[in-house]
């Protein structure tokens, strides 16, 4: 199965979903999980930084935020973890 990112050609032709159902749904599951939605941020970034982190993203096969969010979360524990 190949992966496709929404900025790239062919992506709406190759994946459709009732999204109605989708957003009901992880409404449902946040409820019975009780995780909260998460909060839109932003941050400035050097532009062949970002570049660079959209090659990176496009091997791995995820949303270049998606790598963001990781490297941000998984620091921040790192950090948390070594001031204890």
């Amino acid at each position: 199965m190949s992966r496709f990112v929404k900025n790239e050609k062919g992506y709406e032709k190759s994946f459709s979903a009732d999204w109605k159902a989708v957003k009901k749904g992880l409404k449902k599951v946040r409820a019975e999980v009780g995780e909260p939605k998460k909060v839109p941020t932003s941050i400035a970034l050097d532009p062949r930084f970002v570049a660079d982190l959209k090659k990176e993203a496009k091997s791995r096969g995820i949303p270049y935020q998606v790598l963001m969010r990781m490297f941000i979360v998984e620091g921040f524990q790192r950090l948390k973890k070594n001031s204890a």
